[in-house]
């Protein structure tokens, strides 16, 4: 006799069990399109009419249109303030995040089926746990990493604060926030008109034994039946899975914020665990990424339903045109009495002749045309260009359902203009904005939970080791600790994370070379102006600042240089605050003191002319007194030059005078003596006078006088 279970076990698998009966169709219905998708459903002969899969065409054409690469976090300050903490803090986490998702696949594999399941079954979901690398010891069992186990690891807060004893038996290696993809068989929600109201969310987990026990215990792991797998799709290309595992539902409560874990298969709860992520919204995962919903249910509308009237039809046209081809075929009758003719059709090549007997019999009956009559195919033809024409209104009335606009497909009339081709772009681009917005949605809610669980769980050194702060700048460097302290308050209200649609299809790289283009030129435009403003007017200065902070944000090319501008902002804004601790004067101080430093300056112009005048008129004073000193000196030199020469002139003449007197007299006496005497005489005289004048002249006649050069002041007196 089966064990009745616990009440709390009873009550939730109610739930679970109202949850499958709303949901069984849609299950069908999934099923269904999927096996169209796969083309699963011709059978192994392959003996089946032709079909044409526009579900697979659809879907290969719409995924990559809403979902072409991996999502890029942007992680910003919710109030664009000028906060480098802040700054630093989101660029720590946005970091983080970026290795995340481009580290490990998880996130990407669940952004691809999740959004694979949106287009073919119309609900994708994802799923974030913790998952710390715990160093044990020897004799300690490590936790399974199957289903969520976190509350056995405490945040750095706790972390820190355990006894020593717990430290050394047991230290996180390593930790990770990986992104579970949810199988659209496996998850379940409580029954509700829209997902603001669902307060119970479940997953399904097929553990073996050994993850059982490692997770549960071994005790327990005795008591649970291993006879469950999960349900293959196909059923002859996939060999069964041998059902060795055990289905655990995972299932977080809001109501009580509870995890409990527990089997349809076995009466109590096999495990529960208070909130043990702490999340804002408390369930582990974000809103599914839905395709078709009303207000009324959160059952989905896969689209296919909404054209599988029209995809019928394009498979029975596709049946229609392939029996058509294949009747397409030359057929017809000959005379039997002439077999050459049956040989024209199998052997004849180019340029080759059959022989046939007794010609002239044959010509006689008309020849060829007298012997063979073959079936028109001009009827065949002609329906099979209608097929085809059908077949292409069909295609059309499906793309049209579903947004699929020829631009998109890159088909287009060759005589359509650009602006034409520009126009049918904007209208196709209005029907795919929804679905792109609502898959960055889905990424963004996921990013955000796994944001949660960093700035919560994550140890700082594994912060700072995924987000290489060791790289970043030495500002930001200085306030890392302040922004570590940030990160761990709350930060989905200090902080906004989302993706950006654009960022998750592929983009126009001329279109990104012109954004950033014009970004440059605005910038260069607008920002000289304001610090130039803010430097004039420094009580202007915090408003430029922000204006010049406003008008970058709007340049999402700027993100990665916004933390040099906010640096080189804050060095302006303390120049601005700096001048205005020293005010500077008015208009009309600076008249007034312009005018007293002109008249300060004119003084002191005129002070230094006086000075040189007099100091002139001082030098030319004293240079005549120096000259009439001069000039006395040289005057009394001169007189007593004369005087000298004077002397020695008539020195001179008394020595001569005596001389002659003496002569005249020896003279006479000899002339009176002896008149011989006379001649010489004479010629003793003439000796005499030629002596007496050579000894005479330099005492007469003065010596010349050097030529020097003339020193004596203007106006000045003559030398005597």
């Amino acid at each position: 006799m089966a064990t009745k279970p616990d009440d709390d076990v009873q009550k939730y698998l109610e739930i679970i069990s109202s949850y499958e009966t709303e949901f069984k169709k849609w299950e069908g219905r999934v099923t269904k399109i999927l096996k169209r998708y796969r083309d699963d459903t011709r059978s192994a002969s392959g003996n089946e009419t032709a079909k044409y899969n526009i579900l697979w065409a659809n879907v290969q054409t719409l995924k990559p249109a809403v979902y072409a690469r991996m999502p890029k976090a942007d992680v910003s300050r919710r109030f664009v303030d000028n906060d480098p903490v802040g700054r630093v803090a989101a660029l720590l986490l946005e970091r983080t995040l970026d290795y995340e998702i481009e580290h490990y696949t998880d996130f990407r594999s669940c952004m691809d089926h999740s959004v694979e399941d949106r287009f073919l079954g119309g609900r994708g979901v994802g799923w974030i746990r913790y998952e710390p690398k715990i160093e044990a010891a020897e004799d300690e069992p490590e936790d399974g990493i199957e289903i969520s186990d976190v509350a056995e690891v405490e945040g750095p807060e706790e972390a820190n604060g355990g006894d020593a004893e717990k430290e050394k038996m047991e230290r996180i290696e390593s930790e990770c926030s990986p992104t579970d993809y949810v199988h659209w068989k496996e998850f379940g929600h409580e029954c509700a008109r829209t997902w603001e109201e669902v307060t119970k969310v479940w997953r399904w987990v097929y553990l073996t034994e050994e993850q059982f026990a490692g997770r549960f215990g071994k005790e327990l792991a005795k008591k649970v039946s291993f006879d469950q797998a999960p349900d293959a799709l196909n059923k002859y290309t996939q060999q069964s899975t041998a059902k060795n595992r055990a289905r655990i539902c995972e299932l977080w409560d809001m109501d009580t914020e509870c995890v409990y874990w527990l089997s349809k298969h076995y009466p109590h709860m096999i495990d529960e665990k208070d909130d043990p992520l702490e999340l804002e919204g408390f369930f582990p995962c974000g809103k599914p990424l839905y395709a078709t919903t009303t207000s009324d249910t959160l059952v989905p509308v896969p689209d296919f339903v909404l054209y599988q009237d029209q995809a019928n039809e394009l498979d029975i046209l596709a049946d229609r045109i392939d029996g058509l081809v294949k009747a397409l075929r030359v057929r017809g009758v000959y005379d039997q009495s002439v077999p050459a003719l049956q040989r024209l059709l199998t052997e004849g090549e180019n340029n080759t002749l059959i022989p046939v007997d007794k010609w002239l019999a044959f010509a006689e009956k008309g020849g060829l045309k007298g012997a063979i009559d073959l079936l028109p195919i001009d009827t065949l033809a002609a329906c099979l260009l209608q097929c085809y024409q059908a077949q292409s209104n069909v295609k059309q009335q499906i793309y049209e359902i579903t947004g699929i606009s020829d631009i998109i497909r890159g088909q287009g009339a060759a005589s359509e203009t650009a602006t034409a081709q520009q126009i049918k772009g904007n209208y196709a681009n209005l029907r795919l904005k929804t679905m792109q917005d609502s898959v960055a949605l889905f990424a963004s809610d996921l990013l955000k939970l796994k944001a949660q669980i960093i700035c919560s769980k994550y140890q700082p050194k594994t912060i700072l080791e995924y987000a290489a702060a060791d790289q970043m700048s030495p500002a930001d460097k200085a306030v890392i600790p302040q922004a570590m302290q940030l990160l761990q308050s709350n930060p989905l209200r200090k902080f906004r994370i989302e993706v950006e649609a654009d960022s998750l299809v592929m983009l126009d790289e001329q279109q990104n070379k012109e954004d950033r283009v014009e970004f440059i030129k605005a910038a260069s435009m607008f920002i000289p102006q304001a610090v130039s403003a803010a430097s004039q007017i420094p009580e202007m200065a915090s408003t430029m600042m922000q204006m010049i902070q406003f008008f970058v944000g709007a340049y999402p090319q700027a993100r990665p240089i916004e933390g040099t501008i906010d640096q080189a902002l804050q060095q302006l804004q303390a120049k601005a605050a700096k001048m205005a601790a020293n005010p500077q004067p008015t208009e009309e101080q600076q008249k007034a003191q312009a005018a007293a430093q002109n008249i300060q300056a004119q003084g002191q112009v005129d002070q230094a002319i006086e000075q040189i005048k007099t100091q002139a008129q001082e030098a030319v004073a004293q240079t005549q007194a120096n000259a009439q000193i001069q000039i006395e000196n040289m005057r009394i030199n001169h007189q007593a030059q004369m005087k000298a020469q004077e002397t020695a002139a008539q020195q001179a003449f008394d020595r001569w005078e005596a001389l002659l007197k003496a002569k005249t007299q020896v003279d006479v006496a000899i002339i009176t003596a002896n008149k011989q005497a006379n001649l010489s005489s004479q010629e003793a005289d003439q000796d005499l006078a030629h002596e007496f004048g050579a000894a005479l002249i330099p005492h007469i006649i003065p010596p010349p006088v050097s030529q020097e050069p003339d020193n004596s002041p203007p106006g000045g007196e003559p030398a005597q």
